[in-house]
Parts: C-alpha cells; sequence; structure tokens
C-alpha cells in the first residue's frame, strides 16, 4: 500500500484549507523552491562555458575596436567606452 497522494488528491485537500492556510503553504512552497538550484551541474558547467565563450568573443570584439578607434584621428575612444559599458552592466548581474 503507498502512501503516495496524487496532485489531483492533493488539490481536493488544499481546497479544503480556509484562503489564508492556502496562502501560507504558497509562501512555504515558494520558499522551499527558491532555495533549490535552478540547474544540474553539468548545465551550471556548460552554462559558465557559453558564458566565457562570449565574453571571448566580446574581448575579440573590443580588440577589433581599438585597432579601428587608433586608425581613426580625433578625440574618442569607443572600445572604452563599450568596456565601461559591458562592466556596468556586469555588475548588474
Amino acid at each position: 500500500m503507498s502512501n503516495r497522494v496524487t496532485l489531483e488528491q492533493l488539490e481536493q485537500q488544499v481546497a479544503q484549507l480556509p484562503p489564508h492556510e492556502q496562502l501560507k503553504l504558497v509562501a512555504h512552497i515558494s520558499k522551499q523552491l527558491s532555495a533549490m538550484p535552478l540547474a544540474t551541474p553539468t548545465e551550471a558547467i556548460a552554462g559558465e562555458r557559453a558564458r566565457q565563450e562570449r565574453l571571448a568573443k566580446v574581448d575579440a570584439w573590443l580588440a577589433e575596436c581599438d585597432a579601428v578607434a587608433e586608425s581613426i584621428e580625433g578625440e574618442f575612444d569607443s572600445a572604452e567606452d563599450l568596456r565601461q559599458i559591458r562592466e556596468e552592466r556586469a555588475s548588474c548581474l
């Protein structure tokens, strides 16, 4: 004999709770889910690898921007501006 409850059975039981108890249950479940890691270790490694690849592409692109900026006469540094924007956005993450 199994002690497992189906989702349908649980929904029926929850429907019998007063609204404030249902809200407490939702808050408790939300807290538990928020504490869980969203990605498996394999997904985390793949995500980090993809992030590193994107950063390498951005660095290469910034190097190209530096080369173009050096070839143009005038007082501006678009590559530095882009680096600053990138750092600001990265600090927000």
